[in-house]
């Protein structure tokens, strides 16, 4: 293999890479043998037929595609290692020279690792954080835990009010006909939830349990499904069941039920310690954030759109992950939102963008301060993220090779650079 790097504008590259006409000979000779049985050639069994007969009746580029395949991946990796660049995306290939008997030649442009100039990064001035708990807080927060311990009461001798819990059936038509997707049986709504569209919940209150009632809405513009977007739809509805919430008192048996604690004053002091330290974590992170945020602005950097790409690619799989986790498609959270798979991407770019400027900058931090990290420290992060995995430490280390112990150096090492722009920093 031969390497030729030429350096572009905006910290990209491209690498010409050249193999031997030999090694694209055993390339060819590995696709022939993976696909002949693939081929029908009269007169030979299947999978028998010769390569050159093969060739001759189809094309002596038969073969072409799969034996770049097999050659531009080991070559890369290859390359990319001996240029000694540092790239951040994946490659954009583009074969220059295939043909039998010649050399190989294919060209990678890659991104490459911003340069970072700093500009001030310490003695950053951020507003100081009051942390106040309020009486509401408290009252809001045991609220929650009366939700989460109310009881469910069924009525039956009224109509629908605001807040209620309805079991309804339903079907929705379009012009007098029934359309996909616009019919349920027993389905749980709560009453202002506004999880149904237009005035839908709002024309169920006062009506009775088992008569059946009109509604009339009007599907928005936007609505993911186009044939129905802005038309007026009429929708059958029965209310089968009214149910509500009947809350706990707020008292001395109340507190005894949900905590360790024998009285409600008791209780109450509890939650607002622990309300008053979640307060605090949140104002560290606002100011780390505030602070980090003005070092990515007082530095410069160029970041290549290939790395902006990935970065999205990266934040886009980890999104579709969280969804999968609710019981949701990506698909069937672009029908919900009505957003499709190119606006979801571009919407992404901005906080693609700021999550790369300010590791970047971080790591730049890193550098200019000379922090460094020890094995007591990777031991202790290694020993945590076994816990959180519910798995021995050292089945974990066995799980992880250089390439992820090195990112779990420096992710420890971009930690320690934001410690030290906090600590320089100067409250106001």
């Amino acid at each position: 293999m031969s390497l030729q790097v030429e350096k572009l504008e905006k910290n990209m590259a491209k690498l010409t890479i050249e193999t031997s006409a030999e090694e694209f000979e055993s390339a060819l000779e590995k696709a022939y043998v993976k696909n002949r049985g693939k081929i029908n050639v009269q007169g030979f069994r299947k999978g028998k037929a010769p390569r050159a007969i093969i060739e001759k009746m189809y094309g002596s580029s038969i073969f072409y595609e799969d034996a770049a395949n097999e050659i531009i991946p080991v070559e890369y990796e290859k390359a990319a290692k001996e240029s000694g660049l540092e790239i951040v995306a994946r490659p954009e290939i583009d074969v220059v020279q295939v043909e039998k008997g010649k050399t190989f030649i294919f060209t990678a442009e890659v991104a490459l690792k911003p340069e970072v100039t700093l500009g001030e990064y310490k003695g950053i001035e951020v507003e100081k954080k009051e942390i106040l708990v309020t009486e509401e807080d408290i009252l809001a927060q045991m609220d929650k835990e009366r939700e989460q311990n109310a009881r469910m009461i069924t009525v039956d001798n009224r109509t629908v009010e605001q807040d209620d819990i309805t079991s309804i059936d339903f079907e929705g038509f379009v012009d007098g006909v029934p359309f996909e997707g616009g019919k349920g049986e027993n389905y749980s709504l709560t009453i202002g939830s506004h999880s149904f569209i237009d005035t839908f919940e709002d024309q169920l209150i006062g009506k009775p349990i088992g008569e059946e009632i009109e509604v009339n809405v009007t599907f928005p513009q936007e609505y993911h499904a186009k044939e129905l977007a802005g038309k007026p739809a009429l929708f059958k509805v029965t209310v089968k069941e009214i149910k509500v919430k009947e809350l706990p008192a707020l008292d001395d048996d109340f507190a005894q039920d949900v905590s360790e604690f024998d009285t409600l004053d008791e209780y109450k002091e509890s939650i607002k310690a622990t309300i008053k330290a979640n307060k605090e974590k949140e104002a560290k992170r606002e100011v780390e954030d505030t602070i980090v945020d003005k070092i990515v602005e007082n530095a410069s950097m160029d970041i290549p759109a290939a790395m902006i790409s990935a970065q999205v690619e990266q934040m886009a799989d980890e999104f579709a992950q969280r969804m999968q986790y609710q019981g949701l498609t990506l698909e069937q959270y672009f029908q919900f939102t009505g957003m499709d798979a190119k606006k979801f991407l571009e919407n992404l770019k901005p906080q693609a963008l700021k999550r790369i400027q300010t590791r970047l900058v971080l790591e730049a931090i890193v550098k200019a301060e000379n922090i460094t990290v020890s094995d007591e420290e990777v031991e202790k992060e290694l020993t945590e993220m076994a816990s959180m995995y519910q798995m021995e430490i050292d089945k974990l280390k066995g799980l992880m090779g250089e390439k992820e112990k090195e990112q779990i150096m420096m992710d420890i090492a971009v930690q320690k650079a934001v410690d030290v722009v906090v600590d320089a920093a100067k409250e106001i």
